[in-house]
């Protein structure tokens, strides 16, 4: 079993986003949904039987969707990074998760639960990774100016840049 499971906080959507998820997602699946029972109507503030928890993999990550209230809402500091293997992954990624949601930059986004994803290519890791600090500092110049990360812009900054004699 998955020693670390992120549970996520939702208003009353958390069936709709396991959902929506495990659509995108290869290998994902809703393994379990929770009902809220009696005891806890007082205090959640939820009715008996509607849907407390929603458990879920993404690609055999383990996932708790919770229907807490609107008490709590997502931020930017705490994201999901999706590393992909070419363009055509990263296309797909940034169109599913934005519909309904919103793009931001550097291959940062909400979807339209406002919940933080990144889409980045694996390349830009080892990219970044390079001992040459111009090769670092042309892809990282070229990042900053991006919405969704597309990889030949960042292959042929990463490629023009001075290499140390």
């Amino acid at each position: 079993m998955q020693k670390t499971i992120p549970h996520l906080w939702y208003d009353d959507q958390a069936e709709e986003a396991a959902n929506f998820y495990t659509s995108i997602f290869k290998n994902s699946r809703v393994i379990a949904t929770t009902p809220y029972p009696k005891a806890a109507e007082a205090v959640s503030g939820k009715t008996a039987g509607s849907v407390m928890t929603v458990e879920f993999e993404l690609d055999g990550e383990r996932f708790v969707a919770l229907n807490g209230g609107p008490d709590f809402k997502f931020n930017e500091s705490i994201s999901f990074m999706v590393t992909c293997d070419d363009q055509a992954e990263i296309d797909y990624f940034w169109g599913k998760l934005t519909e309904g949601g919103e793009e931001s930059v550097c291959g940062w986004l909400k979807d339209r639960f406002g919940l933080s994803w990144q889409i980045v290519p694996k390349v830009l890791s080892d990219m970044l990774k390079d001992p040459n600090e111009e090769k670092i500092e042309a892809v990282t110049a070229t990042f900053l100016k991006m919405k969704k990360l597309e990889i030949e812009p960042l292959r042929r900054a990463y490629e023009e840049a001075k290499v140390y004699a």
